[in-house]
């Protein structure tokens, strides 16, 4: 009897510890965009990948250090397999030798971590429509928040920069995001 009840408590206490999937919350489009290399680059590379993105610029003295720093720490963080992308959102300036430079002020692993520019309408609309966070404008505003995706290109996270513990809550639903594709 004592067994029984001591299996009963175990079982009801297992079940309390199941997480319910990410939602979806948007799908990201092929795009084809510059790396910091001067190469060209394909949405579609990322395709089987869990993914984080943010929108940056190299000339900013607000918040995009600190988002930077943010995003060495989910590339510490994080399985070699995750990858990052960030987009300029200053892509007259954010040359790829421009961006080239800022990677390597952040020890960048830009073999998983990629930083992007190129034609200023698309990486609006990426931005303001697709991710729904930042537009690429004349006053390079933008928003301070990671957007997690999965391995499908669909949206299933919005974390903001003063979030607490953001980088451990990105790490630990991209851990459960390959688990789901896995």
């Amino acid at each position: 009897m004592r067994t029984a009840a001591l299996f009963l408590a175990l079982l009801s206490l297992t079940g309390c510890h199941s997480e319910k999937p990410l939602q979806l919350l948007g799908e990201v489009p092929d795009f084809q965009l510059i790396d910091q290399d001067g190469k060209d680059f394909k949405g579609s590379s990322l395709e089987g990948h869990v993914w984080v993105a943010d929108f940056v610029f190299t000339t900013c003295q607000g918040p995009c250090p600190r988002m930077t720093a943010h995003m060495k720490q989910i590339q510490e963080a994080t399985d070699s397999s995750v990858g990052l992308v960030s987009f300029s959102v200053d892509p007259d300036n954010d040359t790829p030798a421009a961006l080239s430079a800022y990677a390597k002020g952040f020890n960048a692993d830009t073999s998983r971590w990629h930083f992007l520019t190129g034609d200023k309408k698309l990486l609006g609309s990426l931005g303001k429509d697709t991710f729904k966070i930042s537009g690429v404008g004349e006053g390079v505003d933008h928003s301070t928040r990671f957007v997690l995706v999965d391995g499908k290109g669909r949206i299933r996270g919005y974390y903001g920069l003063a979030d607490g513990g953001v980088v451990s809550k990105i790490a630990k639903d991209a851990a459960a995001l390959k688990k789901e594709n896995s």
